[in-house]
């Protein structure tokens, strides 16, 4: 897939100021605070609209697929975000339901986006998106996809609208084609970057992950 508009792919064509009050997903909002030698400031933010009774907002799944005759691996969703007026490399992610729990979201966005059916082994507490800019917060659960030696890749079942290409990676040559991926232009989401990234200074650094004594 390109990572520059050609005919037939997506991009962006217009940006406009928009109201918090015509905005579905997010609202703008103005926080007085005191600092801490008691002055007052203001910050802006950033919230969302949608934030359910689990009060996360959203949730990405790291995975891990192990396979009886491959190394093991993991699944990214390459995808066009109007955001950043490109396509990004992110782990597979979604909003959280009002009713849902963040492990339920993660095996019901997993499925959809990438068609494979996985079990949730942790889930991190609700994690700071961008502090400095937005409210928003997600949980990040792991997930293992086992498959067998004549498992089919799995349809994709998308929305309306969705357009995600799945790349599947060793997971030894992660940071490597994250990496790579960079330097084509693509946009790699944060927390796959830096949890690539922290397993990639844990094997270079094995030293100071050793138990004393």
């Amino acid at each position: 897939m390109a990572s520059t508009a050609a005919p037939g792919t997506p991009k962006v064509t217009s940006v406009v100021d928009l109201p918090s009050s015509e905005a579905k997903w997010i609202k703008l909002q103005k926080a007085t605070y005191i600092d801490a030698q008691g002055k007052s400031r203001v910050w802006e933010i950033a919230s969302r609209k949608t934030t359910g009774s689990a009060g996360v907002d959203a949730v990405a799944m790291g995975n891990i697929i192990y396979h009886p005759s491959k190394p093991p691996s993991t699944i990214v969703v390459i995808q066009f975000r109007p955001p950043v007026g490109g396509f990004t490399v992110e782990w597979p992610a979604g909003l959280i339901d009002a009713d849902e729990k963040p492990e339920e979201a993660a095996v019901r966005e997993l499925y959809e986006e990438t068609g494979y059916k996985g079990t949730v082994i942790s889930t991190s507490p609700p994690v700071a998106a961008d502090p400095g800019m937005t409210s928003a917060n997600l949980c990040l659960c792991m997930v293992e996809i086992r498959l067998g030696d004549n498992d089919p890749e799995p349809e994709q079942h998308l929305d309306e609208g969705e357009d995600i290409q799945r790349v599947n990676i060793p997971l030894a040559e992660l940071y490597t084609r994250l990496e790579e991926f960079a330097k084509e232009g693509y946009v790699v989401a944060a927390k796959l970057y830096h949890w690539a990234a922290g397993v990639q200074y844990a094997v270079e650094h094995p030293e100071l992950f050793r138990k004393a004594g």
